[in-house]
């Protein structure tokens, strides 16, 4: 009964005020240009006047010869912006006679884009017209992301607003990295996180395609390696080449990672004479380091690598092959007789030795099929070849050592999304931060940065809400200026990007909807409002926790909480607009902040009591007890503190002590998630005691 009288809560106003946002950010364009909502930020961006308007009689035009590529990008662009505004555009085709969109590619000749293509454009709109150029069909797509993020409401209708954008990428390698090997990511998965790549000129997608957990590709030379060490679950070629082609069509270079000589137990399940242990071998069904590694001593194994590459490239037409080379720990070799006989007779004293002649001996095989290697960090050897491509995972003076010895490198480390790190920490880390000691050279080498998605902690469903919006902002780090440093500017328009990705069909909003209805068997305001306040713990806090393997359900309140939730920063700057106008009280600016707060704190005290009538009969909800009475006492914490703040009255010190003992003991790991709110909670209790009679 208690259930079909339940309230409807709202959420409260500050969260709902990213919707109200994006909004505003849109309509504002039109009036201050210079205030813009472009993500990434452009190189150079310049006001004009006489906007384009957006009717029903825009045409686009191509200039030049007929090219599939740039028309199949015009066509999806057109749609784009009939989805967007709901007018039916004129799809006449190079008709330059009444086009008021030109794009001008002065080399066509560029099908594929590769490592240092020229991807930089410009466009010029003004006096009721636009003309995007580019040096190759790349730098033009780049430009017609530009153009969509533009269009937006003017009064009854909408238009282009006049500027002149001359912009560029600063860094040639704006990477992500996907791991189908620990949970398998179906086909459509990838294409939605291709077309949210190309949306903020993001330029690499990297697939970790073999893992302990499974073998994720098709091989018709050797089929046991899918046949057997998959589950059924892996990309046939074909769909490979589905999905190499939508990538290209989007100005997006696809890098395989084979993972070797460890994290391979499902290439010796197959394959058992490439191991270096007897075995057996199976798909493994937890995380972590495994001893299982590939036998370097055998020239057999070079001879079946020499085939699977030869293979791999038929499908894989990006220059760069990836050999992973992490985390292998050498107990194996270390415990094979006829291996230690061999680093003694090639006088190798530790593992790491061997594992820098096995890199030697598949760079040579990847030089042989025009391929070049990249590894992680652990590949650094004295002797690596200048070559081979270094991604730094371990830290940033690894990369910069890396640049230092001659490499070309990338940057990760900063960008696990999986530490739930919020987007202005990855935003200010920076692939060349600016207190290096490199010389100009050497900077150079550094390609740029990849944010990387491992898949322990994720399924198809989740995947999107830890990946985006976040994302966009580290591809605003790897494109735009190293000016570009605004924070708060940032997450302005990371709320206005988080909209357009949903727009596009990217799930990083519906999923985690449709999750918490499905917990709260179709009452989710409550978790809604929790959602709002925590996020997920860090990965290494949910492994200890929770123990995850690839068995684990992720059906559960940490999988549909998201990182960083822009409610975060709302919440943040509600209160710092409460404390700023409490220094007049008796203003009408004061009194709706006021309101506000209020509102807020009341609806978490309503949340929580919810979820504690749910968790009656709800299991799920059971294993938040703590949190959910945390978030009461929290509401409480902020009610009184705005209390004492309106009185001008200084709390009892017994007081103050127990808030602040509450806000330490919420800032503990529990149950899985992490409060977000809890610095500005700290700043109104600080304001409760340092407040003088005005």
């Amino acid at each position: 009964m208690k259930r079909l009288m339940r309230t409807r809560y709202q959420l409260p106003r500050n969260i709902c005020m990213a919707v109200t946002a994006t909004c505003l950010g849109l309509a504002c364009f039109a009036q201050t240009p210079s205030k813009n909502s472009l993500m990434p930020q452009p190189s150079k961006l310049t006001t004009l006047t006489g906007d384009l308007p957006v009717t029903d009689h825009l045409r686009i035009s191509i200039q030049g010869p007929k090219d599939a590529l740039l028309q199949n990008g015009a066509q999806r662009m057109i749609r784009r912006i009939e989805r967007q505004t709901g007018l039916q555009l004129d799809q006449a085709e190079n008709n330059d006679e009444g086009a008021l969109i030109k794009i001008d590619v002065s080399d066509h000749t560029v099908r594929r884009p590769y490592e240092g293509v020229n991807e930089s454009y410009t466009l010029d709109i003004h006096e009721g017209s636009a003309r995007l150029h580019a040096a190759t069909d790349f730098g033009a797509l780049h430009g017609m992301e530009t153009l969509l993020q533009l269009v937006q409401p003017n009064g009854g209708g909408y238009i282009l607003p006049a500027v002149y954008i001359e912009d560029a990428p600063r860094f040639s390698w704006r990477g992500l990295l996907l791991d189908p090997g620990r949970h398998f990511l179906s086909v459509a998965n990838i294409l939605r996180t291709l077309d949210a790549m190309a949306v903020v000129k993001m330029n690499v997608l990297h697939l970790h395609l073999t893992e302990d957990q499974g073998f994720r590709i098709e091989s018709n030379r050797f089929p046991k390696l899918q046949e057997l060490g998959s589950e059924g679950q892996y990309y046939t070629q074909e769909e490979v080449k589905e999905i190499i082609e939508y990538a290209t069509e989007r100005g997006v270079r696809v890098v395989p990672e084979f993972d070797m000589p460890g994290h391979s137990t499902t290439w010796l399940i197959g394959y058992p004479e490439l191991a270096s242990a007897p075995g057996p071998y199976q798909v493994e069904h937890t995380n972590g380091v495994k001893n299982a590694a590939i036998d370097p001593t055998r020239e057999s194994t070079y001879q079946f690598l020499d085939s699977f590459i030869g293979e791999m490239i038929t499908l894989f037409p990006d220059e760069f092959i990836h050999i992973g080379g992490d985390e292998s720990n050498g107990k194996d070799w270390l415990n094979n007789p006829a291996i230690m006989l061999f680093m003694h007779q090639h006088n190798m004293k530790t593992t790491g030795d061997l594992q820098a002649y096995f890199n030697e001996r598949v760079q040579k095989i990847l030089l042989k099929y025009h391929r070049r290697m990249v590894g992680w960090d652990e590949i650094l050897q004295p002797d690596l070849s200048q070559e081979v491509v270094v991604q730094n995972w371990h830290g940033n003076e690894f990369l910069v050592n890396s640049a230092r010895l001659g490499h070309l490198g990338i940057l990760s480390g900063p960008y696990y999304l999986d530490h739930n790190y919020s987007a202005a920490e990855m935003y200010t880390a920076d692939p060349v931060p600016s207190t290096n000691d490199l010389l100009a050279e050497q900077e150079r080498r550094i390609l740029g940065g990849e944010a990387c998605m491992w898949g322990e902690q994720v399924d198809s469903y989740t995947v999107d809400s830890r990946i985006w919006p976040r994302t966009a902002a580290i591809a605003e780090r790897f494109w735009s200026p190293a000016s570009v440093r605004d924070t708060k500017d940032m997450y302005r328009r990371l709320a206005i990007m988080s909209r357009r990705l949903d727009a596009l069909g990217v799930t990083h909003i519906s999923n985690p909807q449709r999750g918490l209805r499905a917990i709260s068997e179709g009452y989710p305001s409550a978790l809604e409002v929790l959602s709002s306040v925590v996020q997920p713990v860090d990965f290494g806090e949910r492994y200890k926790e929770q123990r995850t393997s690839p068995l684990t359900p992720m059906t559960n309140v940490i999988d549909f909480t998201v990182p960083d939730p822009l409610s975060r920063n709302e919440f943040a700057q509600s209160v710092a607009a409460y404390l700023q106008s409490s220094k007049r009280p008796g203003s009408s600016e004061h009194a709706a902040d006021r309101a506000l707060l209020e509102r807020t704190f009341n609806a978490w005290a309503a949340a929580a009591l919810d979820i504690s009538v749910q968790s009656a009969t709800n299991p799920r909800l059971k294993s938040i007890a703590t949190r959910r009475s945390q978030l009461l006492q929290l509401a409480s914490l902020g009610l009184q503190a705005m209390a004492h703040i309106e009185s001008q009255e200084t709390p009892a010190d017994s007081w103050l002590t127990a808030q602040e003992s509450l806000v330490r003991e919420c800032a503990q790991p529990q149950e899985l998630l992490d409060f977000v709110v809890l610095e500005p909670l700290r700043d109104l209790i600080r304001a409760t005691s340092s407040r003088t009679t005005n």
